[in-house]
């Protein structure tokens, strides 16, 4: 079997060889391998014809459906670049993004998204129906975008361009090659050991890097990806039955709702006589909710980490490796390089605290139309400064916290998520965010907590906890309860949002106590 060369190719020996099997599955339907590479010629076809030329760039707003990857997939083998949106973006940053990469055409999946449908009205964009696929929404063509070169090397390719930035700030795109993108979704696919006979639960965003990953490495290994528009734990419990899903990958907020659903439910089990693999990635794992999922499911929960510059893998833990008590991110993926380097520049030892430089096949090609932004990233050396924080023992890694994020206090190094896993300790504790704001030329703590929804907690209780377990340096000056925590689609908490919040607060003395509030 020939390796793929572009992200297009990865169905193509599957189409050949198992052309009835099916590949993928939505609300609406299903695709065998042969009926996706129909659709995806008829939406090549259908591209070509709406005048998108190889070097393009195809902006494509929608949730999780079958259309979402036929055009991904068409893209791709016009030689055109795909930026994949949230539709649950608001106009601004819709705008934002399409004017950054400017966009010849904006494809709009208007039947799987009622949001990319607000946005197709919005753009005076046509519903057009393609054989094979159903309606999709384009938008006007921007007769101004011109081509960007076609690289010789084709594996050099940019095959998608993936946007970090748009909820917090100016549009930051991320040049993702076809060699970018098969390195980290082959490697991953490898790990799970993935064959024609899993079939994979498919709710990450196909807009994020991540969906993107399963989609490439669910089809690369001839499975099948069963497409959720998005995570609802009673949802998610009938697919894991009655779609025998093998392979379910979320992020840790989505086991945490399956946590409260099974309470509520009062469910002492949730086990599934196919799934053989749960794991998260994309925040950080609390170790009380690591455990509460594996009592849950009969399974260990594996971690993984990633960032969108590196197509996202970087580490994963094994499946085949004994199960962990801690929350490692495992090993790093085969064929790529870490470092991890210390206020002084040096290398830093085993065990000891460092800035995540990564090197290898999966690096981004760089930051689009930002050549400053991409050097400040990648050194001459071609290694990437993931910005985060990180400490490896017996070849597992640990991620720490963000470069950014760190706070210095009273001279001392005290890392967010170190303060985040006690908080989260606390037994009617949901999660929690903590941050840091300078006063009087030092910095202080601020901790946002969001209680279990069906618990009691005062903000003294919390002060008590962080007291018996954290160094006084590391107790939070104020503690917020908050009823629910900025998050983005997938979970993550939006920390700039928490920092304009604590923008508003008194300013402390490092050496008072913590006030305790609600907000």
């Amino acid at each position: 079997m020939n390796a793929p060369v572009r992200i297009c190719d990865v169905m193509d020996p599957w189409v050949e060889r198992s052309p009835e099997h099916t590949a993928l599955v939505d609300a609406t339907g299903n695709w065998s391998y042969g009926q996706l590479a129909q659709a995806v010629t008829e939406t090549l076809l259908w591209l070509r014809g709406a005048g998108v030329r190889p070097g393009d760039r195809v902006m494509i707003m929608g949730e999780n459906c079958r259309a979402f990857a036929a055009v991904l997939l068409a893209v791709a083998r016009l030689d055109a670049w795909s930026i994949p949106v949230n539709p649950r973006l608001s106009a601004r940053e819709i705008d934002s993004i399409r004017n950054h990469c400017d966009a010849r055409r904006v494809v709009y999946l208007t039947a799987a998204s009622t949001h990319a449908a607000e946005h197709a009205n919005r753009h005076a964009a046509s519903i057009e129906e393609v054989d094979d696929v159903g309606p999709i929404g384009i938008g006007p063509l921007n007769e101004n975008a011109g081509p960007e070169p076609i690289d010789p090397d084709i594996g050099n390719r940019v095959a998608t361009l993936i946007y970090t930035s748009g909820t917090t700030g100016l549009p930051k795109g991320v040049m993702l090659t076809h060699r970018n993108l098969l390195f980290s979704a082959g490697g991953s696919a490898r790990i799970r050991s993935l064959t024609p006979e899993d079939r994979l639960f498919g709710v990450l965003p196909l807009s994020h890097i991540v969906g993107l990953s399963v989609l490439l490495g669910t089809l690369v290994s001839g499975a099948t990806l069963v497409l959720a528009a998005r995570f609802d734990p009673m949802a998610a419990r009938l697919a894991l039955e009655k779609d025998g899903i093998t392979i379910m990958l979320g992020v840790p907020s989505m086991f945490s709702q399956f946590l409260q659903y099974a309470q509520i439910r009062k469910l002492e089990t949730l086990k599934f006589s196919a799934l053989r693999i749960i794991s998260c990635s994309g925040a950080p794992l609390p170790p009380a909710t690591k455990l509460a999922v594996e009592n849950l499911f009969g399974l260990p929960l594996h971690h993984a980490y990633g960032i969108t510059e590196c197509a996202p893998t970087v580490a994963q833990v094994r499946p085949e490796a004994p199960k962990r008590a801690d929350t490692s991110v495992g090993p790093i993926l085969p064929g790529l390089e870490i470092k991890l380097v210390g206020s002084n520049n040096q290398v830093v030892p085993e065990g000891e605290v460092g800035e995540l430089w990564v090197r290898g096949p999966s690096v981004m090609k760089g930051y689009y139309r930002a050549p400053d932004q991409t050097a400040a990233a990648i050194n001459a050396e071609g290694w990437f400064n993931t910005r985060d924080l990180a400490r490896v023992e017996d070849g597992n890694l640990f991620i720490v916290g963000r470069t950014k994020d760190l706070i210095i206090r009273l001279g001392f190094n005290v890392y967010p998520a170190e303060v985040e896993a006690v908080l989260n300790g606390h037994p009617a504790v949901a999660k929690s965010a903590v941050i840091g704001r300078m006063v009087e030329g030092d910095e202080e703590i601020i901790a946002f907590v969001q209680p279990l929804p069906d618990k009691s907690l005062t903000t003294l209780e919390i002060a008590e906890y962080a007291a018996k377990h954290l160094a006084a340096y590391k107790r939070p000056s104020h503690i917020l309860m908050l009823a629910e925590m900025p998050v983005t689609s997938l979970g993550k908490i939006m920390k700039p949002e928490l920092a304009r919040i604590a923008a508003d607060l008194p300013r402390r003395s490092q050496t008072s106590g913590a006030r305790v509030r609600s907000a």
